[in-house]
């Protein structure tokens, strides 16, 4: 068997060893990219690794899985993922995010602690090499999210808990005011955020967490609604806020296709090559003062083809920063 047929067999073995619930042959097909017959033997070829592989009925199918994990040998981590995980425990720490960093680095060491001993020495170097010789250039400005242990701790038990919180909130409209709200989830982000709904109502809404004082877990049930998606409702906003969804097109400039070709402005868009050499990118979102707020960095590259809304914004901003650095400024 060819090195890369025997990578994809073992991420299909890691996967049968992570599911519960086990996979179906169309789930094994689509973790492997390969069609139904090759999932079925290499189906049969882990059956022969793992003997303790089990069949799951679950009509009108059937579901296999590989319970209590699999054997170390197969499990050791590579250099490559050491590294990530300690980069990204070291970026969460330079963006404000020490809870979730702590969590990664005790990661890390778990890990660590439970390679052999051959394994770790074999690693070890150049897992230390990588570190020395990579590393992140690009530091983004903007406000640093604030992380309290304690809050997201109390959050994620109460989300866990299936209960309603109660805090005092410095912001909204009701600044200062106590808050009883079922919460959601939470986003993180250039802020951090809450997600929750007052109690009594169904409408999310977003609390920065370094405004919530006084967090306490209630006894009363609260969770968010069964067809409530976290992640969908983010990838609603080009950026926090929300509002109502709009219909974006935007126009790039043939100058900055390729540039175009390869951004991401939001999880929803397409990309259209156009006969003049120009991008034509549309999808769907709420937070134009956001998005306005972006096209800035492009320049005179973005043409708001629509809505009028965005586009007024981005004139009204352009006027707004126009007129304070064209009035005269105080000498000093």
């Amino acid at each position: 068997m060819r090195h890369e047929k025997a990578e994809i067999l073992l991420r299909l073995a890691r996967s049968l060893a992570a599911s519960a619930e086990g996979l179906t042959l169309e789930e094994m097909a689509r973790e492997a990219g390969v069609g139904r017959r090759t999932a079925e033997r290499m189906r049969d070829a882990l059956a022969a690794l793992f003997p303790q592989m089990e069949e799951l009925a679950d009509p009108p199918t059937k579901r296999w899985r590989i319970p209590q994990g699999l054997d170390g040998l197969f499990q050791s981590p590579s250099a490559e993922e050491l590294v990530e995980l300690s980069r990204t425990a070291d970026a969460l720490h330079a963006a404000g995010a020490p809870a979730r960093a702590e969590a990664l680095r005790t990661l890390e060491k778990k890990i660590r602690s439970a390679m052999r001993s051959a394994a770790l020495r074999r690693v070890g170097p150049d897992a230390e090499a990588l570190a020395r010789a990579e590393t992140t250039v690009a530091v983004q400005a903007g406000p640093r999210p604030a992380e309290d242990p304690a809050l997201i701790g109390a959050l994620r038990q109460a989300v866990m808990a299936m209960k309603a919180v109660r805090f005092r909130y410095r912001g909204g409209s009701r600044q200062g005011a106590t808050r009883d709200v079922a919460p959601y989830g939470i986003m993180f982000g250039r802020a951090n955020y809450l997600v929750a709904a007052e109690l009594g109502s169904s409408e999310p809404r977003n609390y920065r967490l370094d405004r919530i004082e006084g967090l306490q877990i209630l006894d009363t049930p609260a969770t968010a609604p069964e067809s409530f998606s976290l992640q969908d409702y983010a990838a609603r906003s080009f950026g926090i806020y929300q509002g109502e969804v709009e219909d974006i097109v935007l126009q790039v400039a043939p100058e900055a296709a390729d540039d175009a070709m390869g951004w991401r402005f939001h999880p929803t868009q397409t990309l259209e090559r156009q006969a003049d050499g120009s991008v034509i990118v549309r999808f769907q979102a709420t937070g134009l003062l956001e998005l306005s707020w972006h096209l800035f960095t492009w320049g005179d590259r973005v043409r708001v083809v629509r809505p009028d809304a965005l586009r007024a914004i981005l004139v009204a901003e352009l006027e707004r920063a126009l007129a304070r650095h064209t009035a005269s400024s105080p000498e000093g």
